[in-house]
């Protein structure tokens, strides 16, 4: 102590208490731009999903409203899958591999999911993938074409 009766170590104790709130803080901060970030691939990956299980179900209206066709071309194949790949039962996604993951501004990229339903053999299709926005300012995606069915080992171009 002082001779005015003030503790020393009163101004080090203080600043440790502001050091470890910013600390918290800039943890917090990156914590959610994290979250909405990773975010974003689960939003990509449901999308998928979604428009997978209405093509399993033959539903090509739902489809329509999944997929924002650009041409007459992506109608009449969303269609097509819909007719051609019908199959009972959920639908499971075994692979996805996506040209827009981690895409820290607006991407458009392929994306090639690999799927099964019971009773069906590997379907590989590739997707098209629009994703707009920052992790600062909230991402969307947005599907702009499903391809019909390619090779098991093939790529999507």
């Amino acid at each position: 102590m002082t001779a005015d009766g003030v503790a020393v170590g009163a101004p080090r104790r203080h600043r440790r208490w502001v050091v470890v709130a910013v600390v918290v803080v800039l943890f917090l901060l990156i914590s959610a731009f994290l979250s909405r970030w990773l975010g974003t691939e689960n939003a990509e990956r449901e999308a998928v999903l979604d428009v997978l299980q209405a093509q399993a179900r033959g539903d090509a209206n739902r489809m329509l409203r999944d997929v924002d066709c650009q041409d007459d071309a992506c109608v009449t194949r969303v269609r097509a899958n819909a007719r051609e790949l019908r199959a009972p039962g959920d639908v499971t996604i075994v692979r996805i591999d996506s040209a827009t993951s981690h895409a820290l501004t607006s991407k458009t990229g392929q994306t090639r999911v690999v799927w099964i339903t019971p009773g069906r053999l590997t379907t590989v299709q590739c997707v098209l993938v629009e994703r707009t926005g920052t992790p600062l300012s909230g991402q969307s995606v947005t599907l702009l074409d499903l391809s019909a069915p390619i090779g098991r080992q093939a790529a999507c171009s």
